[in-house]
């Protein structure tokens, strides 16, 4: 047993462990130990360097916290290559939305053109997270002012049918209503997508306070039944 490994047994709690279990419910119950995540972000910044280097070479890692805080440690990287070459070495080991949806870089902002290509090309993927990771990237870096038309063209592209990338796309296209209602609202009237897709996208963005209640009024007149 590695040292990390240890330490994140000695953090176990077992009332968050019952309560988060249920949420994940493509992990497996053996590898998930109950370590809050404060305590992992914590962790991922006070790793060493080659400690932590060591670490990201490891996979396929054991236990759920220690994809958890792989992707935490990504989080950090600043360097915009050296996150691309080991994102791409991680995601095919990312098996469900939690460890996913983790990696979230602040440091991409400043590299929107090149990350785009990258972005499309794990659109086309046929690994369940590379794409939800790509639509999630598409929602966190491109919407507002930094929203193109071909973006939302590109996930219509997209073949994967799995529930947790039909999820994404709802969750982008709820929060591209909020931020962007006339570019969005083009794909709603139009049905681009799959009916539990639409359905739910629209139902995230009448439960967003972002989108008004007259945009919320005509959302639910476009439901499909």
């Amino acid at each position: 047993m590695t040292e990390i490994q240890k330490y994140l047994l000695s953090q176990a709690d077992q009332k968050y462990r019952d309560f988060t279990l249920p949420l994940i419910p493509t992990v497996d119950p053996d590898t998930f130990i109950g370590v809050r995540l404060p305590v992992l972000k914590k962790h991922a910044k006070v790793l060493g360097t080659e400690e932590g280097e060591a670490f990201l070479n490891s996979l396929p890692h054991k236990y759920h916290e220690e994809n958890i805080l792989h992707a935490f440690i990504l989080s950090n990287i600043k360097d915009y290559e050296e996150f691309i070459r080991k994102v791409d070495a991680f995601l095919p080991y990312v098996q469900n939305w939690s460890v996913c949806d983790t990696i979230c870089n602040k440091h991409l902002v400043k590299y929107r053109e090149p990350l785009l290509k990258e972005i499309y090309a794990w659109l086309k993927s046929d690994e369940v997270y590379r794409a939800r990771y790509a639509i999630k990237c598409l929602m966190n870096y491109y919407l507002g002012e930094d929203f193109a038309p071909e973006h939302i063209v590109k996930v219509k592209a997209v073949k994967l049918t799995d529930y947790y990338v039909r999820m994404m796309i709802a969750w982008y296209l709820a929060t591209g209503l909020a931020k962007n209602y006339e570019d969005f609202i083009k794909p709603i009237e139009e049905k681009w997508f799959d009916d539990f897709t639409h359905n739910k996208a629209i139902q995230k963005a009448i439960e967003s306070y972002r989108v008004s209640d007259e945009h919320k009024a005509y959302l639910k007149t476009l439901k499909v039944k």
